[in-house]
């Protein structure tokens, strides 16, 4: 357990580091406030599209997927639970602000499984569980998209219908990957595992890149605020352990029960593996995107900054402790 806790707070402090740099930059003004921007908008068309096509290009086989389907059946009925469950703490927490409760709903239904959860599921899994995880992940990334844009990203920036913006640059690389890895392309678009061609090593380097940039973004927005305001606010810290620490334990719990049914009722056997991916998809900070979008699109980004800032903080001690436990509990 205490092997586990240590492999895991090593990539938490990686990340941990990279956000303190991006608040520096700001606050000492080496990069202009423009920067933020136009890292948000990296993340958005490069960095994100490039970790998605390269992970499903390889890894998103027929094989793969067949395995892994009741995962994804598993990912899309604790989506759900965890919607109603942001429903009920989003309108305890704000009665009247229709689109601060809207902020708290999205970030008690997702967390940061993709800026934060992508690099922590490599780290501590390898490039398969990634993968496996990207697709765990496939109906969370596809609501948040559809949904999650939906309350986000000011009326007046929004353009076409929810489903219309389910296309945009990450969600259409994913699909693009899944279609090349389906059809056993992957290996010939992007060359061998270990000797990836021209075009695989520029999508290898992209996707490293989403990780770092995404915490130097954080830190960076972040710094546009006065810090006091952001850590005055007692309901923000109480939202934080609730989605931290209470929203996590409920799912898993679900979840488990779920694998424990299947089990029972249709001789399912499902790898306690499902739990692991489920834990960094949940049990992550508040997702970035309430900082992001707000960013990019010119919406009010104090409460996402905020949360962002509090929630990235303590992770860095509950992600350890709690998968420590995970793996203790439902070892692999």
């Amino acid at each position: 357990m205490w092997k586990t806790f240590l492999a895991t707070l090593n990539p938490m402090l990686m990340l941990f580091i990279c956000i303190t740099i991006g608040f520096i930059l700001r606050k000492t003004k080496i990069l202009p406030e423009s920067a933020g921007v136009a890292m948000a908008k990296l993340e958005i068309w490069v960095f994100c599209p490039a970790l998605s096509f390269y992970t499903m290009s390889y890894y998103c086989t027929p094989s793969n997927v067949g395995i892994h389907a009741t995962n994804i059946l598993l990912s899309a009925i604790g989506l759900v639970l965890a919607l109603l469950l942001a429903i009920l703490l989003s309108r305890l927490f704000v009665k009247q602000n229709t689109y601060e409760r809207n902020v708290y709903q999205y970030s008690f239904s997702f967390a940061n499984s993709g800026y934060m959860g992508d690099p922590l599921v490599q780290s501590m899994l390898g490039d398969v569980g990634l993968a496996y995880y990207k697709l765990y992940c496939l109906p969370i990334t596809m609501l948040s998209y559809v949904w999650g844009m939906n309350v986000l990203i000011p009326k007046e920036q929004q353009t076409g219908n929810a489903i219309k913006r389910l296309f945009n640059a990450p969600t259409v690389a994913m699909f693009i990957g899944i279609i090349v890895g389906l059809s056993g392309l992957g290996k010939y678009l992007l060359g061998p595992m270990n000797a990836p061609n021209f075009f695989g090593s520029t999508m290898n380097i992209l996707k490293s890149c989403m990780g770092p940039v995404a915490m130097l973004l954080v830190g960076f927005t972040v710094a546009k605020f006065d810090v006091k305001s952001l850590l005055g606010d007692i309901k923000i810290y109480v939202m934080t352990l609730f989605r931290l620490v209470l929203v996590p334990m409920v799912l898993l719990g679900a979840i488990y029960g779920l694998k424990q049914l299947l089990n029972v009722s249709f001789g399912l056997e499902i790898d306690n593996f499902v739990l692991h991916l489920s834990f960094f998809a949940i049990a992550a900070p508040v997702g970035l995107n309430t900082v992001i979008f707000s960013e990019a699109y010119g919406g009010e980004a104090k409460t996402g900054a905020s949360m962002a800032m509090i929630s990235h903080t303590i992770c860095v001690i509950t992600i350890p402790l709690m998968y420590a436990l995970v793996s203790a509990v439902f070892p692999l």
